[in-house]
């Protein structure tokens, strides 16, 4: 059997910005970068199903900005509608070491893919395979691991050229997620916006050093570093623990306004909304 198991390291830069300005970064940014094969037009769906224990144990060790943690996470590319068993999804640990990101994953039917993390049964593999399949079976036996949350987003993805192949900049919308009816082929689910839907997250992921062109880029329009997690903004989102700085909140973030009249707490500091509701489109 062909081995099915990809790995990479990479450095990345989390920025958070108004869909509208992230348009034209895009657009700016297409001048020396190509689009992705496999993004087209308007971005495509991207729907990761986190796993972990019932402590939350990964989660707070984000919180806790351990310098080495990992996360287990089955993630699925397209659509989730009609999502069956034969569908292709990917099985994914990403971990921290330090400054570095690193992410191995195995392509696998989805029905395979719960049975090895839901059932907890070994799956059938090629010896290449082998350690990564022992490992994630091995994390999901001795911590207990969970289905936990659902994320979902809309993605936007350019690559660099000639010099700058390493080079990758995504631009993330419409992110929400749920905490329940955790398959991805339920019909109908009710999600939340887990980030306020008037804002994108813009990553810029690199092998070793960002391209200067790009941090001028940063420079010029006044982007800020930020420390984003989708997958704890779903945790404090429904309320399965505390809100922490990692928490992108609305009142900090308000939408744009076109008249002084739209928003009757304009210029104070508002209570933070709860999410809205979203469906699966």
């Amino acid at each position: 059997m062909a081995s099915r198991l990809h790995a990479f390291n990479r450095f990345e830069l989390k920025y958070l910005v108004p869909v509208e300005q992230a348009a034209e970064i895009r657009d700016e940014l297409a001048e020396r970068m190509d689009r992705d094969l496999n993004s087209p037009v308007g971005g495509y769906g991207v729907w990761s199903l986190y796993y972990d224990t019932p402590q939350l144990r990964f989660y707070w060790e984000k919180i806790e900005g351990l310098k080495f943690r990992r996360k287990l996470r089955i993630r699925h590319y397209g659509n989730p509608d009609g999502v069956t068993d034969e569908s292709p999804v990917c099985v994914e640990i990403k971990q921290r070491v330090n400054r570095v990101t690193q992410k191995r994953r195995i392509t696998l039917p989805y029905g395979g893919a719960r049975q090895l993390c839901d059932g907890r049964e070994m799956i059938e593999h090629s010896p290449k395979e082998s350690a990564f399949i022992q490992e994630v079976l091995e994390l999901v036996v001795r911590l207990n691991l969970q289905p936990t949350a659902i994320t979902g987003y809309q993605r936007e993805a350019l690559v660099g050229r000639n010099a700058d192949t390493g080079l990758r900049v995504t631009f993330d919308r419409r992110i929400r997620g749920r905490d329940r009816d955790l398959h991805f082929g339920t019909p109908n689910p009710e999600n939340r916006f887990t980030i306020p839907p008037h804002l994108s997250v813009m990553e810029i992921k690199v092998n070793e050093r960002t391209p200067y062109w790009i941090t001028d880029l940063a420079a010029r329009r006044n982007l800020n570093l930020i420390r984003v997690s989708k997958y704890v903004q779903s945790i404090e989102a429904f309320g399965l623990a505390p809100r922490s700085v990692f928490h992108v909140h609305e009142a900090d973030h308000p939408q744009p306004t076109t008249t002084p009249t739209t928003n009757p707490l304009s210029g104070q500091r508002q209570a933070h909304v709860a999410p809205l509701k979203a469906g699966a489109q």
